[in-house]
This record gives C-alpha cells, structure tokens and sequence, in this order.
C-alpha cells in the first residue's frame, strides 16, 4: 500500500474528546473514526489490524475443537424472559418492536439463542462435548461510553460456548478456554493477570477475569503478592481488622448534636469508626433495605445486590428515607421493624459499638449483636480494601488498577434448565447440559495493547498485530535513483510474503518519520541518497532508538527472517 494513496491522514493535535492513550492514538493515526457516543468505523489501518486480532482468535479456538459459526444479532425478547435475564440486562438491553409488533433485541451476548440451537441439534451424551464460537458485533448501551475502544455501544466480540456432560466435563472444557486466552493474549504481546470476578448479568457459578495491569484501566484488582490470590474489587475479600476484646455493657444513649457523619460521631465520641456502626440505605427493586456495617468499611454493592438477587439496586433518594421512618445520620438496626435489615459479618467482630438512637441528635453506645438487635441477612458485602489479610494465606493484600480483556464463566445448567436443553445419557436419563461461557472484546483488546505498548511518539505494534510490518520511506522521491531504489525494494518485499506500507510522498523527512512512529510498524526502512552511497537501506526497530545500514543485495529475504 502507497500511502499517497491512502484515505486516511493523520493528526498532530490530540483531539480533545480522547481520554486515553489508546484513543489518542487511533484517531490520530487515522485508524478509527467515531461516528457516534461509543459507536466507531474501523477505517483500513485499523481494520487490518483488528483481522490480525480476529485470526489468532480463530486459530486458537480452533486448536482446542472450537467450531465456529454465526448467530443472528437481532434476537426474539421471548427467549431473554424465558432465561429470566431480560430484567437482568436491564437499561443496557438495546429493544425494539417489528412491523408486526413483535419484541426483539439487539444481541448484547448470545447464551440464550446458542443454547436453543444446541437444543435442538443434541440428543445424547454421544453429541457431546461441543466448543462453539463465534466473532459478531455486540450492542450493549452503555450509560457512559469511554475511552474510544475501550467502552463502547456496537463492538466486535469473540463469544464461545461449552456444553458438556457434567461438572467434570465442564471443568475440563473451561481450561482448555483458559489455555487458549493465554495463548492469544501471548501471541499479541501483552501480559495478563487471572482474577476472579463477579458474573453480573450473565449469571452461573464461578467466573475469571483477564487483566491487563495499567494506570488507565478503570477496574481495580486485589491481589495477594504471596500465594497469587486476585479478584476483581467487585468480587474480592479480605480479612476485616479485629478490633481490641472487650467486655460486652449495657446500652447508654449520648447526645450527639449535629453528628451525622461516623467521622463526625467517632471524632466527637473518640472511639475509632471501627467501632460503629454504619447505617446505608438502598432501594432494591423498589423496596427499601436497611445495610449495616461496620463504620471502617464501605459497602460492596454488587455484593449487596447479588445477595439480595435483585434487578435494580441503588442508594434510596432522601424523601424515600423519610417515608420509611428513618433518621439519616443517627439510625440503627435496634428496635427497627416493618424493614428488611441486612448486616455485614463485621459486626460480628467487636463490641460495644456506637449506633444511631434513631432519633436527631442522639447515639447508643455499647451495641452487640446478636444482643441488641437481629437482621433477616448476614454475610460479607464489604469492599475488600489494600493492607487486609488475604482469605488464602492471611498476608498483606495490594491493589492496583487493570483493563479486563477477557472473561470466562462456568454456567452450570441453568439456562438448559430455564430453555429445554437436555440430553439422555448413557442410562437413557434425561440430564440438563451443563454449560460455560466464554468473551473477548476484540476492539478492546486492540486498544488495550496499544495501552501497553507506546511512546510518546506513538502506538508501537507488535508483529502479530501490526497493519502492515514495514514502513518504507523513500527520502527524495523527486530523484530517479531513489525512486528506483525504494520501488525495487517495495516490490521485492512483497514478493517474500513482507506486508509492506510504501511512504512515497514528498514531504520532508521530520514529517515522514513523525507518521512511521505515530502510525507504529515494527520495521522502518529508508532509502536516500546518503544509504545508496553505500548501496544499503536504513533499517531500523520501532520499539529500539538506532537503525543500522543493510546491503540492499538480498535485503527483502533478511527482513522476511528478521520479522519471523
């Protein structure tokens, strides 16, 4: 490819709108363009790019016995109220109506129409295992597209479903999948961290993460730098700080006038938080719930949420704290009725906590569970926090931040259960397929291994991923000897398989070699009147600071070995 002949040109300035590298990048290397909020066209370089990406996904999944085939993004809504996750999807689902009023969707994932297909096509336990995948464009609408590619509307994404037997088969399957991950994200030069997560919307019992480690990325890790424990900060726990053993006392009301804060009430009580109690009021799917916990830690809402197995979680509005009978800044769980209640497992470690009186301007002090007060649930929903012990081996844990790349889920049998997909086994039992689930953002990832690899000059591709592998430049293009030189070379290159973008403009050098490193081929080559002095090329590593002169002599069949 000549680049006079491209569409694309590149930008100087960063455009404003780009928040991350990635995005800075892409759209000043001309490779993507925003057509809409969280809605992009793959122009050619990109697009290039993102083949690459797509090929070493479909090698993988077929190196482990991935079939791969092509579901439908529209979808009938009648099979998402069937699986129960119409409601889970929520806002997030893009819905529409036919002409003839029926219910569709626009696929944000394809569980439920793969399930059906499997339905149908197995009968016994012979038909299985089976690895299905596909590569399909995904909408899901998001509340606050960001980052370019990193969180969009309409994406490319790999999605790959396992059925099996049983558990065991399940087991067995899934680490094939995680194997593959590994390789692919491997062979694109960039290094992932395992992490357990939360399954959100998409439900089943047991899920991991990929994790890019980056500054940029917008989810938090907890991770255990001794026996390599890690989970997502929506998934993590941690040993809860024991407080000092006291002798339990007897309750004692205090005037706390104009304390509402646990700042506030520790500062003025001069007790540490980790001895109240935190009151949290939520609306979950309408109806109002009382949280307690302890006042050194904050509540992990996607752990109150699958807890409570609700659709829709949120912190209650005041007037909906008012109409409940609640005090904002002095209530507590004692003597509270008609309220579903629900308490973090810390306040089971202490005694002797401050609570709200339920009325203004008043505390108790010397609070006990269960002596006290009872709730209708107890278990962890607290956030894991750095410098707790970790659950597997109880030393210090760390955080930091990472960008999720994949994520694998075991399912289990319900959504078998929920659409009919069921096969006899050897005994002629019926049995319900047990299923996983698998994903890959593909633009993400592209835009995540720009994230990891760059300068401040610009994107730096790894060969596997590159649009093209060489940038070649001729340096004076108005002369004959240079022009014949560099178009010898550029179609000597393509005749040994090298991928070649032929920078065949009259710009001047500055300009060309500000685009070969923003635009990020691995290989730069350049051919002037200096390096034909010597009958050689320039060559030159993106990613290292010097070139060297190479003999033209042979030289396209030395670049070929050198990119292999």
């Amino acid at each position: 490819m000549r680049v006079s002949q491209m569409l694309t040109k590149t930008l100087r300035e960063t455009p404003a709108e780009a928040d991350t590298i990635s995005h800075q990048l892409l759209l000043r290397a001309g490779m993507i363009h925003q057509v809409a909020a969280g809605v992009y066209a793959y122009l050619p370089l990109g697009w290039r790019a993102l083949r690459k990406l797509e090929q070493i996904v479909r090698e993988e999944f077929d190196r482990i016995g991935g079939q791969e085939l092509m579901m439908p993004a529209l979808q009938p809504q009648e099979l998402w109220e069937k699986s129960g996750r119409f409601q889970a999807f929520g806002q997030n689902l893009f819905s529409l109506t036919d002409r003839r009023e029926r219910r569709m969707v626009l696929g944000p994932t394809h569980e439920e129409v793969t399930t059906e297909i499997v339905r149908r096509q197995v009968r016994s336990y012979r038909d299985l295992p089976q690895l299905l995948y596909q590569i399909q464009t995904k909408f899901r609408d998001e509340p606050r597209p960001r980052g370019g590619l990193l969180r969009v509307r309409e994406f490319d994404m790999m999605d790959l479903y396992s059925f099996d037997c049983d558990w065991e088969g399940l087991d067995v399957s899934y680490e094939k999948v995680k194997g593959a991950y590994l390789r692919i994200y491997e062979r694109c030069g960039l290094p992932t961290m395992v992490v357990e997560a939360d399954s959100g919307a998409i439900g089943g019992k047991d899920s991991q993460e990929f994790m890019a480690i980056t500054e940029m990325g917008e989810d938090q890790v907890i991770y255990c730098g001794s026996c390599r424990y890690a989970a997502n900060l929506e998934k993590a726990q941690g040993v809860k700080p024991k407080v000092p053993p006291q002798m339990p006392l007897p309750l004692e009301e205090v005037a706390t006038p104009g304390m509402k804060s646990i700042e506030e009430v520790s500062t003025f009580l001069k007790v540490p938080k980790s001895q109240t109690l935190k009151a949290v009021f939520y609306s979950a799917d309408g109806q109002i719930v009382f949280v307690a916990i302890r006042g050194d830690l904050e509540v992990n809402e996607v752990k109150l949420k699958n807890a409570l197995k609700c659709a829709d979680l949120r912190l209650a509005t005041e007037a909906e704290v008012a109409g409940a009978g609640l005090v904002a800044g002095a209530a507590s769980p004692l003597g509270l009725r008609g309220i579903r209640t629900v308490a973090d497992d810390s306040v089971t470690e202490g005694v002797n906590f401050v609570a709200g009186a339920n009325r203004p301007d008043y505390h108790i002090k010397n609070v006990n569970y269960p002596r006290d007060f009872q709730v209708d649930l107890m278990l962890d929903i607290a956030t894991a926090q750095p410098g707790q012990g970790c659950p597997r081996c109880g030393q210090s844990l760390s955080t930091t931040r990472g960008i999720e790349v994949g994520h694998i889920f075991k399912l289990g049998t319900m959504f078998a259960e929920r659409l009919g997909a069921y096969y006899l086994d050897q005994n002629g039992e019926q049995k319900p397929i047990v299923m996983g689930s698998y994903g890959i953002g593909i633009g993400r990832l592209l835009a995540t291994v720009i994230e990891k690899n760059h300068d401040e000059k610009g994107i730096i591709w790894p060969v596997s991923l590159a649009p093209y592998h060489v940038y070649l430049c001729g340096l004076g293009m108005d002369r004959p000897d240079v022009v014949a030189a560099s178009e010898k070379l550029y179609a000597d290159l393509q005749a040994n398989g090298v991928e070649v973008l032929f920078d065949d403009r009259t710009e001047s050098a500055g300009v060309r070699f500000n685009d070969a490193d923003l635009l990020g081929m691995p290989l730069r080559l350049v051919v002037s009147q200096r390096t034909l002095k010597s009958v050689s090329a320039e060559v030159k590593w993106r990613h290292k600071g010097e070139g060297e002169l190479l003999p033209l002599q042979g030289l396209a069949e030395k670049i070929a070995d050198m990119l292999k």
